[in-house]
Order: C-alpha cells, then sequence, then structure tokens
C-alpha cells in the first residue's frame, strides 16, 4: 500500500508540465508526482480516460479527487499559507467557482503560457517524439 498520494498530470501538455515544475519548486508538495502516461494507473485505481480529462490527486487509501479539487489537495500538503488556499477551494461556493475556473483552463490549455498547440489535442492525436529504436538505428 502507498504511504504517499500521487499526483497524476499529463506529461505530453506543456502547460501542464509547466504546472507541476513551478509546484515542485515553489510548493514542494508532499506527494509523488507523474505523469499518467508513465503510471500504473490500474494500481492507482484510475483510468485512461479520467486522467486525461484531469488533473488527479490519488491518497494513500486510493480516494480519488479530480480537477480543482486534486489542486485543492496539492495546495494542502504544501504546507504554509498554499494549505490555506487549498482548504478555501474545498468549501461552497469557492468549490464549484473553481471548479468551473479548472475546466476553463483545461479546455483552453493550448491558449495559455507555456501551452502549445499539441495540449488541445486528445491524447491519442498528439505528435509523438521518435521511438528510441529508430534513434538509436541512426
Amino acid at each position: 500500500m502507498r504511504t504517499r498520494p500521487v499526483l497524476v498530470y499529463d506529461g505530453d501538455c506543456a502547460f501542464c508540465t509547466s504546472s507541476v515544475t513551478f509546484a515542485e519548486r515553489h510548493l514542494r508538495p508532499r506527494c509523488e508526482i507523474t505523469p499518467w502516461q508513465f503510471a500504473d494507473l490500474d494500481s492507482l485505481g484510475t483510468t485512461r480516460e479520467r486522467a486525461e480529462y484531469e488533473v488527479l490527486w490519488i491518497a494513500p487509501n486510493g480516494a480519488a479527487h479530480g480537477g480543482a479539487q486534486a489542486v485543492a489537495k496539492l495546495l494542502l500538503s504544501a504546507g504554509r499559507g498554499w494549505s490555506v488556499l487549498g482548504a478555501l477551494l474545498t468549501l461552497p461556493p469557492l468549490r464549484w467557482i473553481a471548479h468551473g475556473v479548472y475546466r476553463l483552463v483545461a479546455n483552453n490549455r493550448e491558449r495559455l503560457p507555456g501551452g502549445t498547440p499539441a495540449c488541445g489535442l486528445p491524447a491519442d492525436r498528439r505528435p509523438q517524439p521518435p521511438a528510441a529504436s529508430s534513434r538509436s538505428a541512426r
């Protein structure tokens, strides 16, 4: 059984990756952070469809929180002043507002700083880097 929560994000999205890098540097959350593309989603108790749709916070007991509530859990784990903001995001009506803002950002991430046009494509239509075997053949 896991002892630390896991934050699962879209590693193919430049905006998501930039956001996670910011969180790691400045918030220093107490969790593991992994792109869904490299996560064992079955063992985390979630699906690829859900991981493609939203960032996920998987608690050690297996409880999954998505979208704005995953961000709230991330902030709560960071401590200091960040935890106050995280706690506020769990309370109505801020919870509802946070959900709307999260969906707005998620649906437009390719237009935001750090985003690329690929961020707006479904995961199965994004450009893929060359396979390792084709690089070693050169």
